[in-house]
């Protein structure tokens, strides 16, 4: 007999699965999955069966066992025949349900009146009309391997575009045999210290240094691979990366955000980028290079990327999440030669995070010029956002500064001291949804902890943002607060 059957969608509306497994009589067991589909509401009140005749030649029964079987159902009432009408599962086929006690709901937060998380850009400024456009041309002159299984490298025609756009923009060094596309940041992290199963380890071993202030999801993502993390210091002057000759024994590379340290926002002092590069070159070590936000600097033009001082010690780490949309899951790798194959192989043969069809229309976004016109645009939306937020903290709140450099998608503004948790109180009760500083603090940081509120300037629609930043003025403490 037969295991199952899928029917025809035109016969009743939609596929069903009747499972004719199990012991009885052919007959039996096809009246118990009929009142088990009608049970359990894959086959509801007034769903039009099959005729008899076409349901047997699916099942490969006979006419007359499907005929009795509709016949029985009828008479227990889970079916009703009329003529010109068919057989239709009963109006009220289905026994009631018996009284459950309801499983507590857990409290959700309310929904934010006013976004202010760092890292989301605006949502509405995403360009559909141009992004529509270049899909249809990358579609247009795909060819047809680009419908089947996609390379691990990530399309050639994506990682020719981003070579050239990432030497221009970026001073990035490389060549597209040395990208590898991934679905983002925390993607790469993973192909880099997780690998591949049973492969004993990853491409990278620890323990790494880090930045004491960053995503603590970052650090989740290497401690859980077994890679044990040791906080740098942080000051005016970005990471201090002379401990790195004083840390733990063993340290075998660093995370750095060079060009707009997250979340504090300073870029990484120049002799520092050096000193940097030149302990990975006599240690043997590794720099990550989380380039997030390299493109949005608004008091002068971009600092290249760290990567250009030593292309075989440093791994330039990139995504479009926040030039783009986070739903845009493309990032990239620029590796070092000796580690391609070693991600390669952590990714295994088959692409299956990035979709080759938005790799495709990236690549055209790209090279038409489009992604360019982009960020001119959204930088200098998100340059007027950041002045807006000092105007107005110069003019209501001048005890309380927004820190580092004009650059990206979030300011810190320092607080008095003992202040944060109830400005974050503040906040909230203000409808506002923002993260306190001391949330990305290293848990085994030392020296003092500054307190501050971490502002997302570019999540809100342009047209809330006066109200969000009127909302967050009142949250802030008074001069003189003590907590």
């Amino acid at each position: 007999m037969p295991e199952s059957w899928v029917n025809s969608a035109e016969r009743i509306g939609s596929d069903l699965h009747l499972d004719l497994s199990g012991p009885g009589s052919r007959r039996a067991v096809l009246i118990r999955a009929l009142r088990d589909a009608v049970r359990e509401g894959r086959l509801a009140p007034g769903t039009r069966l099959p005729p008899y005749r076409s349901l047997a030649a699916d099942l490969g029964l006979a006419r007359n066992t499907v005929a009795d079987a509709y016949a029985e159902l009828v008479a227990e009432g889970w079916l009703t025949a009329r003529q010109g009408s068919g057989t239709r599962v009963a109006e009220r086929a289905a026994p009631p349900e018996r009284p459950r006690t309801p499983k507590p709901v857990p409290a959700r937060p309310a929904t934010p009146v006013h976004d202010l998380r760092q890292g989301t850009p605006e949502a509405a400024s995403f360009p559909r009309a141009a992004w529509l456009a270049a899909s249809r041309r990358a579609l247009g002159a795909a060819p047809d391997e680009v419908f089947g299984p996609g390379d691990p490298r990530g399309r050639v025609e994506l990682r020719r575009a981003l070579t050239d756009y990432l030497a221009r923009a970026r001073g990035v060094r490389v060549g597209p045999e040395r990208i590898v596309v991934c679905s983002g940041f925390a993607h790469a992290l993973r192909l880099l210290f997780e690998g591949s199963p049973g492969a004993g380890g990853g491409v990278l071993r620890g323990p790494f240094a880090v930045e004491s202030y960053g995503l603590g999801f970052h650090r989740e993502i290497l401690e859980s691979s077994g890679v044990r993390t040791v906080p740098l210091g942080l000051d005016g002057q970005g990471a201090r990366v002379e401990e790195l000759a004083a840390s733990s024994p063993g340290v075998r590379g660093v995370l750095l955000t060079p060009a707009h340290q997250f979340p504090t926002g300073g870029p990484l002092h120049p002799a520092r980028r050096a000193a940097a590069v030149d302990w990975a070159r006599v240690t043997g070590g590794l720099v990550l290079e989380d380039d997030y936000d390299g493109e949005f600097r608004y008091d002068r033009e971009p600092v290249g990327a760290l990567q250009g001082l030593d292309p075989e010690r440093v791994v330039h780490l990139g995504s479009v999440s926040k030039s783009l949309s986070p739903a845009v899951r493309i990032g990239w790798m620029v590796l070092p030669e000796r580690l391609v194959e070693g991600v390669l192989a952590a990714k295994g043969e088959r692409e299956a995070w990035a979709s080759t069809l938005d790799q495709l229309t990236l690549a055209e976004f790209i090279a038409s010029g489009q992604y360019d016109r982009h960020i001119r645009r959204m930088r200098q939306r998100y340059r007027r956002r950041r002045d807006q937020l000092v105007t107005a903290l110069a003019e209501q709140a001048p005890h309380i500064t927004a820190t580092g450099i004009a650059a990206g998608l979030h300011a810190v503004l320092r607080l008095p001291p003992g202040t944060e948790a109830s400005a974050v109180k503040a906040a909230s009760w203000q409808g506002i949804a923002l993260d306190g500083l001391a949330a990305f603090r290293h848990p085994r940081a030392t020296g003092p902890a500054a307190d501050g509120l971490v502002v997302g300037y570019a999540a809100p629609a342009e047209h809330a943002y006066r109200a969000a930043l009127e909302a967050l003025l009142r949250a802030l403490p008074p001069s003189g607060a003590v907590p």
